[in-house]
């Protein structure tokens, strides 16, 4: 294992650009593909790239809502104190491990925006108390635990296709999460990997010391704010008031009562709206949060920087019909027992061209779900294994370790050996539920 792992690290360390350079290269690519197999012309495809450049700012939004005010949750000072009582606890390198990949996992199970943040909050905690730590490991190792968004309650494809008024609803009606995510199978993978990915990070720790890179203490030294320094008026009372920050926030805690109380469903917003206010009780002045956030606004640069970029790669993949090549390619080569199978595969293709769930449910769906109605297959089945190509793709798609790489101050070539391996046993685990699904449930 650790002659794999070592081999892994030093191929992504030479030849793994930056992720915007990746993102470029993939859009060069999706047009070179477009122009050769679906026989598009140059023009056509730049006028499709630039079309849909811009067509995902909505989207674009929340997830940077959710990545910022997460990063505020999980930097309140609460929160802060809770995992500075686990970090205290820890004592050995591979612990530290399993601890970060089960923090992510938890915390991309109930939330992915959430979990993206704890996970990487946790992991340098964890890296500046025990000595010892391989640094890019524990970070690829609470990273890991993104898989874990395609199996739990914030998984997109199957929230979306439960709520009415869906895209595809004429087409294949509600499809209960008790049928997807709540599905026996699906719980029984969650607890495999909960168990298992956890283990298996904790044993591509190096074992060489020669080979461990522990954290540059000095690069993430916990900057003391002072306080005291702003004149007492008006103005900096209203900015330090907690009586502001607390009415304000119990007034959104009962609109989210009020919220659930009348039926609504979770989306995007929602969530948004529960993190934000949560995070303006507990950091309790208006100042501090600003501060917070300012904070956690530096995870998301690239976020902001690449969207665009994938948005109008998917503009290219709709308009030339190249996603209907690849995903008939697979849907050609189903039975009605191997259509989540060859679902799964094709959708781990896709994700790196459209790395957003709910993207790549508009891309990929219609041709799933018109599959299995002619070969007379489970729906919930169907979507579901494009969830899980999302989720399993997602380890190794550089655009969602944006946020790990900003908190760790690591490269992209620092992490992404680690994740090669954990890549290949959440494929197998995927794989394998998906058949045993197709075939005997």
């Amino acid at each position: 294992m650790d002659h794999a792992t070592r081999f892994f690290t030093k191929l992504m360390k030479r030849y793994l650009p930056d992720p915007f350079v990746f993102a470029i290269g993939l859009t060069l690519l999706t047009m070179l593909l477009a122009v050769v197999v679906e026989k598009q012309s140059p023009v056509s495809m730049i006028n499709h790239w630039g079309s849909g450049f811009w067509s995902l700012l909505e989207f674009t939004t929340q997830m940077a809502f959710i990545l910022a005010m997460g990063y505020v949750l999980a930097s309140a000072p609460a929160v802060d104190r809770l995992l500075d009582k686990i970090v205290m606890r820890i004592k050995t390198p591979k612990t530290a491990v399993i601890i970060a990949t089960v923090a992510g996992s938890i915390g991309c199970y109930l939330n992915w925006g959430f979990g993206l943040v704890i996970g990487g909050v946790i992991a340098k905690k964890l890296a500046l108390h025990v000595k010892g730590i391989h640094y890019p490991l524990i970070i690829a190792a609470a990273y890991s635990g993104f898989t874990f968004y395609g199996l739990g309650l914030s998984a997109s494809i199957p929230l979306l296709i439960s709520t009415p008024g869906h895209p595809l609803e004429k087409a294949m009606g509600l499809v209960s999460l008790n049928d997807t995510i709540f599905a026996p199978p699906i719980l029984i993978t969650t607890g495999i990997l909960l168990i298992t990915l956890p283990l298996l990070n904790a044993v591509l720790h190096p074992k060489k010391k020669a080979d461990i890179i522990e954290i540059d203490r000095s690069m993430h030294e916990k900057k003391q704010v002072e306080a005291g320094g702003e004149e007492h008026t008006p103005a900096s009372r209203l900015n330090n008031s907690h009586l502001l920050s607390y009415t304000i926030g119990i007034a959104g805690l009962v609109y989210i009562f009020l919220y659930f109380f009348h039926g609504n469903a979770l989306n995007l917003n929602i969530v948004n709206f529960i993190i934000l206010f949560l995070g303006i009780l507990l950091l309790g002045t208006p100042t501090r949060y600003v501060s917070s956030l300012s904070q956690g606004i530096k995870t998301i640069s690239g976020i902001l920087l690449q969207f665009p970029f994938y948005a109008g790669i998917m503009a290219i993949m709709i308009g030339s019909g190249l996603v209907t090549t690849i995903a008939m390619v697979f849907v050609n080569l189903s039975s009605v027992e191997s259509l989540p199978f060859w679902g799964l595969i094709s959708s781990f293709v896709i994700n790196f061209f459209v790395p957003s769930g709910g993207g790549h449910w508009v891309v990929q769906g219609p041709f799933m779900i018109d599959a299995a109605k002619a070969l007379n297959a489970s729906l919930s089945q169907t979507s579901m294994s494009v969830m899980l190509g999302c989720a399993w793709n997602d380890l190794i798609q550089p655009f969602w370790i944006l946020p790990a790489l900003a908190l760790s101050k690591l490269r992209l070539k620092d992490i992404m050996g680690y994740l090669v391996i954990p890549m290949l046993w959440v494929g197998l685990v995927y794989a394998g539920v998906v058949l045993m699904w197709g075939y005997w449930f």
